[in-house]
């Protein structure tokens, strides 16, 4: 066995031990530190208490509810990033003079650090709802925005060409780029809800009555560490379960995308590498 052949697909069971193998190895290192005190136990708990802390959040600090009020806000951001960026992607895509005029803000944006506008939200927004769900959005719609455009640019012409030869008008041109383009969209959903949970525990931080970063945060000036890092479990559990979901839906509407073809079979096809790649963009 070459454990080190190049793009090798490792079996289901490899891949689930591997996995056990990792994380065992990290909570390994984590009990090692603290049994051995190697670091404070003020800063850093043992795991035993840390798992007996997620308890504590399940039942005395309503950890289900901080999580979906947590989802809720960025649901909200989340459709309405959705609803402006699709269609403006689209259209940046399709006429070009729009593209030159909205890219030269929409590009610095995505190399600015978020987190500084910040205080900018709070003063044009106040430090309510509101202010949430604004902050979140902008996190979110610059990264959409690129990836529409990309997407959109990835359709190959000869579609529209069809499409024109058979008496497409440009809305039916438009359709045909979004229907076409939307399977790979759809994809980066799942890294938008990645960013929306990154961006959402700093935005809760601010006058949040709930929500898990409301609820880090709360443990955090009581200088309870333990709850601390159950809170940071518990953040990475349920962003985590939300982008499973979204796998699934994925794999759902778009069952085409799951085929990939093995590797010793590309290599032997490799005459056949256009037709291939044509059947997998669509």
């Amino acid at each position: 066995m070459d454990l080190f052949a190049i793009r090798k697909e490792t079996s289901k069971r490899a891949r689930l031990t591997l996995a056990f193998v990792s994380w065992g190895t990290v909570v390994l290192i984590w009990w090692a530190l603290t049994n051995w005190q190697v670091l404070p136990a003020f800063t850093l708990p043992q795991p035993a208490r840390v798992v007996a802390a997620v308890g504590r959040l399940w039942t005395e600090y309503n950890l289900l509810a901080n999580v979906g009020q947590s989802w809720w806000r960025i649901a909200q951001a989340f459709f309405w990033c959705v609803v402006v960026a699709v269609p403006l992607g689209l259209l940046m895509s399709s006429i070009r003079w729009l593209h030159d005029l909205v890219n030269p803000i929409a590009a610095p944006m995505r190399s600015m650090p978020i987190t500084a506008f910040l205080p900018a939200f709070i003063g044009l927004f106040g430090m309510d709802e509101g202010m949430k769900v604004a902050f979140l959005w902008f996190g979110m719609f610059f990264y959409l925005l690129a990836v529409v455009v990309e997407e959109v640019d990835k359709v190959d012409n000869s579609l529209l060409e069809t499409a024109y030869t058979l008496g497409a008008n440009r809305r039916n041109a438009l359709w045909l780029l979004f229907r076409a383009s939307f399977p790979g969209i759809f994809s980066s959903f799942r890294i938008l809800y990645d960013i929306g949970w990154t961006y959402v525990i700093l935005a809760e931080m601010v006058n949040a009555r709930r929500g898990v970063g409301y609820m880090v945060e709360a443990a955090r000036k009581m200088m309870d560490f333990e709850r601390v890092y159950a809170g940071i479990i518990a953040i990475g559990v349920a962003a985590f379960l939300f982008r499973w979901l979204l796998t699934l839906l994925e794999g759902w509407l778009f069952p085409w995308r799951r085929a990939v073809q093995p590797a010793s079979a590309s290599v032997a096809a490799i005459g056949g590498g256009r037709k291939a790649k044509v059947a997998h963009d669509k």
